[in-house]
């Protein structure tokens, strides 16, 4: 049982409103709520469309959309656009990730929200930062594609995006950033402002080693499956079962590495006990590695190599977390309950402060399960509240 009151909530009282979809701006928004700010998710009417998408994109909605609560609006009438906007005036930090001049249109930008309400930081997360790209739809994939991301992913002229999400996480990601520095600002200026991150800009940042590859050596990164490793032994091995990584990165590990699994005649070999000298002869040394490797089951392997300060990792799979034991020991997975009642697990903020995981159990709220109360909390009346219901505006 996770006790509240030992779990970091370094952002409680920090309130945010979100004006978003898919995931970016969700993702900006559930790590914020994870380290303890009120965020208030807007949906439409009806609720967001993220609910409901099947194959790859069933599991967004769920994973970037806990501990907040849900309010929605048609904001397309007056009324609806007037409870954003007192909204807006009472919060802290506003996050939007639609497209450029969307929020703009309906009089929810930052210099119309930031005239009402001084303190605002107005993160608005994009697909490229302002430039000659700006106006352009883009998509975690397009970034990848855009980025070199995906060159570096696949083989050589197959490009390929990463497995996950991991530019519209990492956009989130640096929203946040941005966000918390702003926050920190305020203190001392009193006085809110527009922060932006972005999708190409996110991978070029994440691609950057391999520009600064280019620049040291004067020449250009391989893909990642076609690259010269800087190690000789960095590659998955096959075994008698299940395939295992394994990772020999400096000369101290390699002399271990040999002692390890009896390779006495290649430790002897005082050509190769430099990294840079195995790299080099990896054609003769890797042939013998594998062929090693390839007599041991993956669990006889994972026993002798545990605890020997030897990078290795079995290959999982992403239904295989919910069973990982060290996971399941370090609070890494939280309790979620979704929105039909199915209990599950999902992954906590991959911090720790003061020695806890930030992270409670929490529910998926319903479409609209907190508009009467976050509209009470602003002053509005009960009739107030009917009527809009009535009309439409709020659900």
């Amino acid at each position: 049982m996770i006790d509240d009151a030992q779990v970091p909530m370094p952002l409680k009282g920090v309130r945010v409103v979100e004006f978003t979809h898919m995931v970016m701006g969700p993702a900006a928004g559930a790590m914020l709520a994870s380290l303890g700010a009120d965020v208030v998710r807007i949906e439409p009417v009806g609720g967001d469309s993220t609910r409901r998408l099947l194959g790859s994109g069933a599991g967004y909605f769920p994973m970037y959309n806990r501990h907040k609560a849900s309010v929605c609006l048609d904001l397309k009438s007056e009324d609806g656009l007037a409870v954003a906007r007192d909204l807006a005036a009472n919060a802290d930090v506003l996050i939007e990730n639609f497209r450029p001049g969307a929020l703009d249109r309906l009089g929810l930008g930052y210099e119309a929200l930031s005239a009402i309400n001084p303190g605002l930081i107005y993160c608005s997360e994009k697909g490229f930062l302002p430039g000659p790209y700006e106006n352009r739809t883009a998509l975690d994939e397009v970034a990848q594609m855009m980025g070199g991301l995906a060159y570096m992913t696949g083989p050589p002229g197959r490009p390929l995006r990463a497995g996950a999400s991991v530019i519209d996480v990492t956009g989130g990601m640096f929203g946040v950033v941005a966000i918390l520095a702003a926050l920190n600002e305020r203190h001392s200026t009193g006085r809110g402002q527009m922060v932006q991150s972005a999708l190409f800009e996110t991978t070029v940042y994440l691609i950057g080693q391999h520009m600064a590859q280019k620049a040291v050596t004067g020449r250009a990164a391989d893909p990642m499956p076609a690259r010269i490793s800087a190690w000789a032994i960095y590659d998955v091995f096959e075994t008698r079962d299940d395939p295992i990584f394994i990772g020999v990165v400096t000369d101290a590990l390699w002399e271990k590495f040999c002692k390890l699994f009896g390779l006495d005649d290649l430790w002897a070999d005082e050509s190769i006990r430099a990294n840079n000298a195995r790299v080099q002869a990896r054609d003769r040394i890797l042939p013998r590695i594998r062929e090693l490797i390839a007599g041991f089951t993956r669990a006889e392997l994972i026993d002798r190599l545990e605890g020997s300060g030897l990078p290795f990792a079995p290959i999982a799979r992403p239904q295989d977390m919910f069973d990982d034991p060290h996971l399941n020991a370090s609070g890494g997975l939280e309790p979620v309950t979704l929105a039909d009642g199915t209990q599950t697990a999902l992954p906590a903020l991959p911090i720790m402060m003061g020695g806890r995981r930030p992270g409670t159990p929490s529910t998926l709220p319903e479409p609209g399960a907190d508009t009467r109360g976050i509209l009470a909390g602003l002053g509005y009346s009960e009739d107030r509240i009917e009527a809009l219901f009535a009309g439409g505006a709020v659900g």
